[in-house]
């Protein structure tokens, strides 16, 4: 039924959401929570846990939306909601 395919693409939506969240929540933390081991290596003249914390995790968000992105689309084709 129409009803029991919008539910099931919602809740596979919803877990592709929380799934992409939690990584995007522990990429920036594993900087502030390990930041003493991670300062230890630098990139570009930065210490490592800092750009976990700061530009890295621009970079991951950027990746995740695309990410997010791919996974909707085959979603909607999944479920018959792509416009073609």
């Amino acid at each position: 039924s129409n009803q029991a395919n919008a539910t099931a693409y919602w809740k596979e939506n919803l877990r592709y959401l929380l799934i992409l969240l939690a990584f995007g929540f522990w990429f920036p933390m594993s900087g502030i929570l390990f930041k003493d081991a991670l300062n230890a290596i630098k990139i570009g003249g930065f210490p490592l846990g800092f750009w976990f914390a700061q530009q890295g995790s621009i970079y991951v968000f950027v990746i995740l939306i695309f990410v997010y992105v791919r996974l909707m689309n085959k979603l909607d084709k999944k479920y018959g909601y792509d416009e073609e």
